[in-house]
């Protein structure tokens, strides 16, 4: 299982991932799930990847391919452009391996999420989904997750806007990770969490947490800590007497 997310805020992007990779309990490995592609000045792309690692590899290699040659990515003139770039992408693989994949009962299953700038437009945030569509990230709905997505959800929802500090919007997603890796050992560390900074073209703010990094330990024991003592600091619920039998 995957765990991706995507935070866009007025001040920039939050990019993060984890990076474990399992088929079945006995087959869990580490994999990079963040691929960057970046023209200082000009662009900055970060795609986030989830689903068959088999397939997810082959569309960042084609998409590396292209943009190190100077075309794909790296001619898109705006994020729009960017994100069906990369649902061409897929749409290539697909081509190439889809039919041998479900003739062995194997689904086609890549999602991707890419976010940056391009020079002469905001920053953005786009979902790419298995058929090579893309949906944007808005105002209102600032974040756009991949994968085990439930157990993050409750925390995006209550904190996360549009108006959020980039700074604050990376701890929201550092909880989100936290309460996912709780509640599902299919996602764990490495996670790696990145910030990009609106209109700088460049990313100088990267983190990558192991699962013995004492600042994310303390992220994780202080937000428990920090929980508990405000579910004891609600008002008390008053409660009636039991209702006479017969009643439901």
């Amino acid at each position: 299982m995957t765990y991706c997310l995507g935070i866009v805020t007025e001040g920039g992007l939050v990019m993060a991932s984890d990076s474990r990779s399992n088929a079945g309990f006995d087959q869990i490995n580490i994999c990079r799930k963040m691929h960057l592609f970046v023209q200082p000045g000009n662009r900055v792309f970060v795609i986030l990847s989830s689903g068959s690692l088999s397939i997810s590899q082959s569309v960042i290699t084609l998409l590396r391919i292209d943009f190190d040659a100077g075309s794909g990515l790296a001619k898109a003139d705006s994020l729009y452009h960017a994100a069906r770039i990369v649902g061409d992408c897929v749409r290539r693989v697909s081509d190439i391996d889809r039919a041998a994949l479900e003739r062995d009962q194997y689904t086609f299953n890549v999602h991707l999420l890419i976010g940056g700038q391009v020079q002469g437009e905001e920053p953005g945030l786009y979902l790419i989904y298995p058929q090579g569509n893309p949906l944007r990230a808005t105002d209102d709905s600032p974040y756009l997750q991949l994968g085990e997505c439930k157990y993050g959800r409750p925390i995006l929802d209550r904190g996360v806007e549009f108006s959020t500090v980039l700074e604050d919007a990376a701890k929201y997603a550092l909880l989100s990770f936290d309460a996912t890796m709780r509640s599902n050992v299919t996602v764990g560390p490495p996670i790696e969490i990145l910030l990009y900074r609106r209109n700088s073209f460049k990313l100088t703010q990267y983190r990558r947490f192991s699962d013995s990094d004492q600042d994310l330990n303390i992220i994780h024991s202080s937000w428990e800590h920090s929980l508990r003592r405000a579910v004891e600091q609600l008002p008390e619920i008053e409660f009636s007497k039991p209702p006479p039998d017969g009643l439901t």
